[in-house]
């Protein structure tokens, strides 16, 4: 792929390029912001989203007040060199609101269309990566309860108590879904599983492994033979 000098990108009149911020594991777009020069070489330099605040009038990283900051993974720019897209590591949540993504709210079609025929025409979850994005979504919390801890918080406190706890739990949460399943409750076969996936996500954010990681695998071994084959 070619690279080219960030120099030679095209600077509106006030000095500002657009930048999108993709989401780099399902695609979600998760922001629109604006770079000057400084905060571009800001971004390259720490590998950390930094903007310049048209409001406030000066730069700015994103997450430096939240704690949710932006791991920058690819930066691409468009044919006309003047916009760029950012694919990143998102921690927690991109929007000031708490939302995941600043695109939450949708213009079209209606929010009175019924969900139903909406689909027909525009399917998020289809974008977006499907609904086990979650998954990302719940481990980044997980993450920073772990680097953030809170007095009040479950998973604070499993990470304070160490890997035995997690795994006792998991151990439990397993017997549990064993259990759902031979009483042949699908309800409870489903919450019972949401309950161990969350428990395995501790432990991965505990030895510092994103899902993405358990995802690769699984696609690595998609179409081979198992011993059973």
């Amino acid at each position: 792929m070619e690279q080219r000098d960030p120099s030679q990108l095209r600077f509106g009149d006030d000095g500002l390029i657009p930048a999108i911020v993709q989401d780099v594991t399902n695609g979600q777009v998760l922001t629109l912001a604006y770079m000057n020069r400084e905060s571009l070489r800001l971004t390259l330099e720490t590998g950390l989203t930094h903007f310049y605040s048209r409001s406030r009038r000066r730069i700015w990283q994103k997450g430096e007040e939240s704690g949710h900051v932006q791991h920058v993974r690819e930066i691409y720019f468009d044919c006309d060199e003047d916009a760029l897209l950012i694919k990143a590591e998102q921690v927690v949540a991109a929007c000031h609101t708490g939302h995941r993504s600043c695109f939450f709210r949708r213009l079209h079609p209606s929010p009175e269309v019924p969900e139903e025929v909406a689909r027909q025409r525009f399917d998020p979850e289809a974008v977006y990566g499907g609904s086990l994005a979650i998954l990302q979504e719940v481990f980044e919390v997980i993450a920073d309860r772990k680097v953030n801890p809170k007095a009040d918080s479950y998973v604070s406190g499993l990470f304070a108590k160490g890997q035995d706890q997690i795994l006792k739990k998991i151990g439990e949460e397993a017997a549990e879904l064993v259990v759902a399943s031979k009483n042949g409750q699908p309800e409870e076969i489903v919450y019972e599983l949401a309950d161990l996936w969350f428990h395995t996500l501790v432990l991965l954010a505990y030895h510092g492994i994103a899902p993405r990681e358990a995802a690769r695998e699984l696609s690595k071994r998609r179409g081979k033979k198992s011993k059973a084959d």
